[in-house]
C-alpha cells in the first residue's frame, strides 16, 4: 500500500515538472499584423524576441512565425509606424490566431535650411571649399585598438581622447560593469540575419536600446567612453553603433582579464 502511494505521488510530482517544462521551452508562435486604421495586412514587419535575441519579417499577407514562449516580448518595428511592444501570454501561444495593429505616424516636416555652397566645376576650387570632418584619430603602437577618434581637433577632446588612452579600463568598467548581462546578448545579435538587416535600416537606436536596456543617451556615454567621435555616434546606422558597442565591450573583456 505504501509503495504504490510513493509511486503514484512520483508520477503525479513528474507530471507536474514535465507540465512546467512545457510551458518554458520554446514554441512556434504564430501571429499576423494590421494597419490599426485600414485593417489592411503589413508585409515586411520586423518582429523581434527581446528575450530569446530572435527576429523575423511579416509576409505579403502580414503573418509571421517566430520561436517564442510565455513571457516573452516582441518588439514590431516599421518604418513611419509607432514601434510595438507585446508581452506573450500563453493563450497567444496556444490558440496562435494573434493579430496585432500597428499605428502609423504623423510626420510634420521641419523646416530646412541651406548653407551657401555652391559647385564653380573646376574639381580643385570644389574640393577645396566643400565641407570637411574635422574628426581626429590617434593610434598607438603597441596597443590593440586601431585607433582612437578624438571628435574634434580641440584642446578638449584630443585630451579626453588620450586620457581615456592610458586609462582605458577605468572608463570601460563605468560603462559595462553596470550592463554585463546585457551586453552578453551583443554576439546573438550580430548572428542574426533579420536582427541585422533590420538595424542596418534603421537610425534612431530604438531597437537597440530595447535588447541593451539602456536608456537614452547612454548609447552616446558607451561610445563616448570608448573614443568614438561624435561624427560617428551622429550619422552611423543602428548596426554600425551594434558592431561599434561590441568591439568595445571585447576590447573592455581583454583589459579586465
Amino acid at each position: 500500500m505504501k509503495s504504490n502511494f510513493i509511486c503514484g505521488l512520483i508520477i503525479v510530482l513528474g507530471s507536474i515538472h514535465w507540465g512546467y517544462g512545457q510551458d518554458k521551452s520554446l514554441q512556434l508562435f504564430k501571429a499576423k499584423v494590421e494597419d490599426d486604421a485600414t485593417g489592411l495586412a503589413m508585409q515586411s514587419v520586423h518582429v523581434v524576441n527581446l528575450n530569446e535575441i530572435s527576429g523575423t519579417t511579416t509576409n505579403i499577407h502580414g503573418e509571421f512565425e517566430l520561436m517564442t514562449k510565455a513571457q516573452d516580448t516582441l518588439y514590431f518595428s516599421y518604418i513611419g509606424y509607432k514601434p510595438l511592444k507585446v508581452a506573450i501570454t500563453n493563450d497567444m501561444i496556444r490558440f496562435g490566431d494573434a493579430v496585432f495593429k500597428m499605428t502609423e505616424l504623423a510626420f510634420a516636416l521641419e523646416e530646412v535650411i541651406l548653407q551657401p555652397y555652391r559647385l564653380t566645376g573646376y574639381l580643385d576650387i570644389d574640393v577645396r571649399n566643400s565641407p570637411t570632418s574635422d574628426v581626429q584619430r590617434y593610434s598607438i603602437a603597441g596597443l590593440p585598438n586601431l585607433g582612437y577618434e578624438s571628435g574634434g581637433s580641440s584642446l578638449r577632446n584630443i585630451a579626453r581622447s588620450f586620457r581615456s588612452i592610458f586609462d582605458p579600463l577605468d572608463l570601460m568598467y563605468n560603462t559595462f560593469s553596470r550592463k554585463s548581462n546585457e551586453m552578453r546578448k551583443l554576439n546573438k545579435m550580430r548572428e542574426d540575419e533579420s536582427i541585422r538587416d533590420l538595424l542596418a535600416i534603421k537610425f534612431d537606436r530604438q531597437v537597440l536600446m530595447q535588447f541593451l536596456n539602456l536608456e537614452p543617451g547612454e548609447i552616446d556615454e558607451v561610445l563616448g567612453n570608448c573614443n568614438y567621435s561624435e561624427v560617428f555616434i551622429k550619422e552611423a546606422n543602428d548596426l554600425q553603433i551594434l558592431e561599434a558597442i561590441s568591439k568595445c565591450y571585447e576590447e573592455y573583456r581583454i583589459l579586465s582579464m
